[in-house]
């Protein structure tokens, strides 16, 4: 292992520490102040993430405040009962916490085809030409076709005027041809 890749390690390991020492201190700080102790008070006055106040570690110490301060852990009987009627436990918030990682994967997916498509969108209208400028272009395209239509109907004119003639010319070089054995012929008897 390089000793960059173990700084990192060793700055991780002290960050992660560091975390926990600010969610242990919440803790204590919010049951000195008879606040209650749950883990989105934790996590909001530790700056941290509710996940580290579910790890190992913390979340004992979450459940021995409220357990001090007389509340019940959400795995423990007599757990809370929100409005809806039912109680609230572990099994339960494990299902919730996966259908929300699930939730959380789709958004993802989604978002990431969203951008995949913005930046398509993006690439063509920067690559793309102006509207305005495709419309004077093919104007411009336009009128070179007819030129170039004329000047072949010109052409072909000029090609059928000179195939006319050469065909005259074919004709009287015959001809002339025809007279000159004649007179040839005529000039030997």
């Amino acid at each position: 292992m390089s000793s960059r890749t173990r700084a990192m390690l060793a700055a991780r390991a002290k960050d992660s520490q560091d975390k926990r020492d600010r969610a242990l201190a919440a803790i204590a700080s919010l049951e000195t102040a008879g606040a209650p102790v749950t883990p989105a008070a934790v996590a909001a006055a530790a700056g941290v993430s509710t996940w580290l106040v579910y790890a190992d570690g913390v979340r004992e110490h979450v459940q021995a405040a409220q357990q001090r301060q007389g509340c019940n852990g959400p795995d423990r009987p007599g757990a809370a009962v929100p409005a809806g009627g039912e109680p609230v436990t572990l099994a339960s918030l494990r299902t919730d916490l996966s259908v929300a990682r699930e939730q959380v994967r789709q958004l993802r997916a989604e978002r990431d085809k969203l951008l995949g498509r913005l930046r398509l969108q993006l690439g063509a209208e920067i690559e793309g030409p102006e509207r305005a400028d495709l419309i004077t272009r093919i104007s411009q395209l336009e009128e070179a076709t007819r030129k170039l239509a004329a000047e072949r109907d010109a052409r072909a004119t000029e090609a059928s005027h000179a195939q006319h003639r050469i065909t005259e010319l074919e004709d009287e070089l015959t001809a002339a041809r025809e007279s000159l054995r004649r007179v040839i012929r005529h000039a030997n008897q």
